[in-house]
């Protein structure tokens, strides 16, 4: 279980929710429990907090998950586990030009 996705939906505000599994190429929907505002609270129309929902991915702008998810194993135990989404480059370290700082505090 990938916990605490933010799910951005069209003109409507974000919430956060539990999915069942990473969404795939070939899925129409998006499955998922705990929904609810990115306050916390449960929206108007989730009766339930334990309901699950299924959104159309046409209603859907983007989902973010966070790099680190806590997932839950086939035996119930819940860790946390390393889930890269994009790979991305590691960027050098900066180096600040000491003139450019000695300008900047006389302006």
């Amino acid at each position: 279980m990938i916990r605490n996705a933010v799910i951005h939906l069209n003109n409507e505000q974000p919430l956060l929710a539990d999915l069942f599994a990473m969404p795939q190429p070939t899925d129409i929907g998006l499955t998922c429990t705990n929904l609810r505002t990115l306050g916390g609270e449960r929206p108007l129309y989730a009766d339930h907090i334990g309901s699950w929902f299924l959104f159309p991915l046409a209603h859907i702008r983007f989902v973010e998950i966070a790099s680190t998810v806590d997932q839950e194993s086939s035996d119930g135990h819940v860790g946390e586990t390393a889930a890269p989404i994009v790979n991305a480059t590691v960027e050098e370290e900066l180096t600040i030009d000491e003139d450019f700082l000695r300008r900047v505090r006389e302006a």
